[in-house]
């Protein structure tokens, strides 16, 4: 057996928010052939499997008795290009924006939206990620899986992933389904989405009437540094809260109360409300507890200062969700994984 297990190993350096906890059993699988390694060693052992990618949608509240296996596979490959349509194929292991960052240079649009989101290819399917007007699901071609429970490959058309919003098949049956390569349908001619209100006034400043993919691209890139804080300088995991899904009467009682509500209408008659806005109109932004706080620019983020444990910011999110049930009479659903 080529993979190294290691023993009682710190995950600190594997998870955005930074916070500490112990692996009992940690390795790395840099191809197809290690991850099966990884499984036949949990399963002689007798030890539960917990799939890491980037680390950036996970709070660990707790020390992980269990054998962590890191996917750290590399590979871009392009499968297809008629000159027009090109479905690329990149391994699970390829950090996400540097993917994306790639695609543009290769005069692919399609993935400019999603640009500057932490994390993993392999991970990216998990939670369907999104951005400013496009999901995952809008640009997926297919994906390779390993089906823990047989043993065998699958492949996953877009029909089969299930994908909603912040969600999928291989969310709701965690721990199933070992992605190890995801396939994305993209263009030489851009479609570009620009509906959301600070990315056109951000390529407008610029004075960029007729914009590019990678234009759009580095104007996300502007709008989410400002916004959101680097998890290399401050631990976090991006957007902590899911924008909730709301009843139309809901939603027009609390635009009656407050009449800035932000708030979307959706296709199937619910309302999409801005789960920042709830939590800054509740006076949360900024706020601090020890070391787990509430950004101070972007209410929708949860922080380490430095030495909070995972226990602290999931306390804090519990008081942030039940101060939101108790004021709008809106429930708000975490978005990492709580482990």
């Amino acid at each position: 057996m080529n993979l190294h297990i290691q023993t009682q190993v710190s995950l600190k350096p594997y998870n955005s928010f930074a916070v500490e906890a112990q692996a009992s059993h940690f390795a790395e699988a840099q191809d197809d052939q290690q991850v099966g390694q990884a499984l036949a060693y949990a399963t002689a052992q007798q030890l539960p499997l917990l799939l890491l990618g980037g680390g950036s949608n996970l709070l660990l509240t707790a020390d992980v008795a269990a054998l962590v296996l890191r996917m750290a596979s590399r590979g871009i490959r392009v499968l297809s290009d008629d000159g027009e349509r090109v479905v690329i194929e990149a391994e699970a292991g390829e950090p996400w924006h540097p993917f994306v960052q790639w695609t543009l240079a290769q005069g692919f649009a399609g993935l400019e939206n999603l640009s500057l989101i932490p994390g993993t290819v392999g991970a990216a399917p998990v939670q369907n990620i999104g951005a400013y007007g496009v999901e995952l699901k809008d640009v997926f071609a297919g994906l390779t899986a390993l089906d823990r429970q047989s043993g065998e490959l699958r492949e996953f058309s877009l029909a089969d992933c299930a994908f909603a919003y912040r969600d999928s098949l291989f969310k709701r049956e965690a721990g199933r389904w070992v992605i190890l390569r995801v396939r994305f349908a993209l263009s030489r001619t851009a479609s570009l989405h620009v509906d959301y209100g600070p990315v056109r006034q951000r390529l407008a400043e610029q004075g960029i009437a007729l914009p590019t993919a990678m234009d759009v691209s580095q104007a996300i890139c502007a709008i989410r540094s400002e916004k959101l804080p680097d998890p290399a300088v401050l631990g976090n995991a991006g957007s902590f809260f899911k924008n909730p899904l709301v009843s139309a009467e809901l939603a027009q009682r609390l635009r009656g109360e407050h009449a800035d509500l932000v708030a979307y209408p959706q296709a199937d008659g619910r309302v999409k409300l801005a789960a920042g806005w709830l939590i800054e109109r509740a006076g949360w932004k900024g706020f601090r507890d020890g070391d787990a706080g509430v950004h101070r620019l972007q209410a929708l983020v949860l922080v380490n200062y430095g030495q909070a444990t995972g226990q602290q910011l999931l306390a804090l999110a519990q008081r942030i969700q039940a101060d939101i049930a108790q004021r709008f009479a809106v429930s708000l659903e975490v978005e990492p994984n709580v482990l």
